[in-house]
């Protein structure tokens, strides 16, 4: 077996310059946990379970946020998390595909590691409906501070930027990364501007960056401080965004623009709300637009308004980047990927995704019509997933990077003890809507599941009704038609007959001059190297079988791959007007003995006929195309 090199420059990625993906960052990466002062304090002070605006649970909630965010993202995401990377990519299938190659052969981590990793990525998605419909929300909200009369206009004019947020979608995050990072570093200064003249006006609230108010609180609220924690929470809404995002900029960029930019901004604002609740306790309906003098009342809330949309962004393409990698990944069906950037192969667009995300997302405006009510939904979504990340990164602690195991205790106490907290209290909010994201996920985990549970039942029963490609090319009959070109048969299975073939050369009687048999294969790495792209086996002198390696982060595309592939390496001439593709169609039939529950294996069924072509999807040309259908049942 040949490994083949490929000599395309043209395959490599050009990367775009730090400043620019800086920039772009602050934009895209740090619109959602920009925009939680709209909202985190206001839900503390004026939410389901209002606190008095005194000293004492003014500081102790701040202490509470300045801590929080410490811990949770300066220390656990930018710090630790960002550093388990799979080969640049972030996110829970990347960070998943990561830690099955150390636990490789021994099956009970490979299925805990396998179960966390897919259920962080199906509450991702729920998320991925809640953030851009509360952050909208609570911005248009601002209105209602401005002009009281035009209450009746905040859910309209919520939904109409909805509309023109994922209308704008398929310009892909590098065309609006720019533009997104402008406008986000001017609304980070006015974050900071908003902080600063509001905290001469009670300078004690600095005393809440001491830790013992944030207890004191706790000790004297009880179970009222325990619940208030669910609020505090809101604080790091968007946190995971940033490992999500991270394949899009990078880790430095990402790194330098939250402790040089966001972060200092952030804390400033927090504090200038608390010292206005502390001078005005009657400001609590919504701190952040009572901090602004009244002039600016309404230019605030159209800069918050587009601050929301970018917020939205985040959490929009890191879904698109979630759903790309379990499509490579085998946990679901194929569907259409537009990459949207030649220089960044990690910005993509998904129609499919963009459509689910927009219905349910003006489904939540409507159906919770307000920030508050969202509130108790987007607590359960952000905690689950970071705690189900926190333990991912604990087995990566200690199988990846090989921490001493008091190392590993002391990370995992204090990460969980805090993850867990927030946690428990969002839990108290399930029967107030935190059964959405509950509920979503769980959807989501039994489509991934089912998808790559139904593969590999279909790849067993192809294999074992397949016959041995030894004995069949030497039962090949002379007589049979060897008509001149190339045929390229794709199959899944590594050994056997591919179905197309069989049926090929039942219905047509025909084996061609030159028979390629055709694997694809995705790595639980990003990007594949250039040369080890393709290799190639010769069987005989005119059938050779190809196998073709992509990242689950690349575009799968056949022809470019065996086009790049030097032709002398590959054993035969690459002419693709010559080449005809064969594919094999399986129609699912259910099995009356199987033993996969009815429900798995009927949506197992309907995915695969909803699922986009093999052919549109490694991009094979339409009129060089032959499907030929079988049946298998699972």
């Amino acid at each position: 077996m040949t490994s083949i090199p490929q000599a395309s420059p043209a395959e490599h990625a050009r990367t775009s310059s730090f400043g620019a993906l800086f920039l772009a960052a602050i934009g895209v990466v740090f619109g959602d946990i920009g925009t939680s002062p709209l909202y985190a304090l206001k839900e503390a002070f004026a939410g389901p379970h209002p606190l008095p605006a005194d000293r004492l649970h003014v500081l102790g909630v701040l202490s509470l946020v300045f801590w929080t965010v410490l811990l949770v993202v300066s220390v656990k995401y930018v710090a630790i998390i960002m550093r388990a990377d799979n080969k640049g990519e972030g996110g829970s299938l990347a960070l998943l595909a990561l830690l099955q190659r150390a636990v490789a052969g021994r099956q009970g981590l490979v299925r805990l590691t396998g179960a966390l990793g897919v259920f962080a990525a199906a509450l991702f998605y729920g998320d991925s409906a809640i953030t851009p419909a509360i952050s909208v929300l609570s911005a248009v909200e601002g209105l209602e501070v401005a002009a009281p009369a035009l209450h009746q206009w905040v859910e309209p004019l919520a939904v109409l930027v909805l509309v023109f947020l994922f209308a704008v979608q398929s310009s892909g995050s590098a065309a609006l990364g720019g533009l997104f990072g402008t406008v986000m570093t001017v609304w980070f200064l006015v974050l900071a501007w908003l902080g600063l003249r509001n905290v001469g006006l009670s300078p004690g609230v600095l005393a809440a960056l001491s830790p013992h108010h944030a207890l004191a609180f706790l000790w004297h609220d009880g179970w009222t401080g325990f619940l208030a924690l669910g609020s505090v929470v809101l604080c790091v809404t968007g946190a995971e965004a940033l490992y999500a995002d991270m394949g899009h900029f990078g880790r430095g960029p990402i790194r330098l623009a939250w402790y040089l930019l966001v972060w200092p901004c952030l804390l400033l604002n927090y504090f200038g709300q608390g010292a206005l609740l502390l001078a005005d306790p009657a400001t609590s309906d919504n701190p952040f637009f009572r901090m602004a003098p009244a002039w600016s009342t309404l230019p605030l809330v159209g800069l918050a308004t587009l601050a929301t949309v970018i917020a939205s962004q985040a959490v929009i393409s890191g879904a698109f980047s979630v759903t790309q990698q379990a499509v490579q990944l085998g946990y679901l069906p194929k569907m259409n990927i537009v990459h949207t950037s030649e220089r960044e192969i990690g910005q993509v667009y998904l129609p499919f995704v963009n459509r689910a995300l927009f219905l349910a997302v003006i489904a939540l405006v409507l159906g919770f019509q307000s920030s508050t009510n969202l509130a108790s939904a987007y607590g359960v979504a952000v905690t689950g997933t970071m705690l189900i990340t926190t333990l991912l990164v604990v087995l990566v602690m200690r199988e990846v990077w090989g921490w001493r195991s008091r190392w590993v205790l002391v990370f995992a106490g204090v990460l969980l003890a805090v993850d867990l907290a927030y946690f428990l209290s969002t839990a108290t909010k399930i029967p107030h809507g935190g059964w959405f994201p509950l509920a979503a996920g769980i959807g989501a985990y039994a489509l991934l599941t089912t998808w790559k549970i139904g593969r590999k039942r279909v790849l067993v029963a192809l294999e074992r009704d397949s016959m041995d490609l030894g004995a069949f090319l030497g039962s090949l009959s002379d007589r049979v038609s060897r008509p001149p070109g190339t045929a390229v048969f794709l199959t899944a299975m590594d050994k056997g007959v591919p179905l197309a073939l069989l049926h090929n050369l039942k219905h047509n009687h025909v084996f061609h001059e030159r028979v390629v048999i055709l694997t694809v294969s995705v790595a639980e790495t990003p990007t594949v190297p250039l040369d080890c792209r393709v290799s190639s086996e010769k069987l005989r002198d005119d059938v050779f079988r190809v196998r073709v390696r992509f990242g689950f982060m690349e575009d799968p595309d056949i022809p470019k791959a065996l086009a790049n592939a030097r032709r002398t390496d590959l054993g035969f001439d690459y002419e693709p007007m010559r080449i005809s593709y064969f594919l094999g169609r399986e129609t699912i039939g259910l099995a009356r003995d199987s033993d996969l529950p009815v429900w798995r294996r009927q949506l197992f069924a309907f995915l695969s006929r909803t699922a986009t072509t093999t052919a549109a999807y490694f991009h094979l040309p339409i009129n060089r195309v032959v499907e030929l259908g079988g049946h298998v049942e699972i």
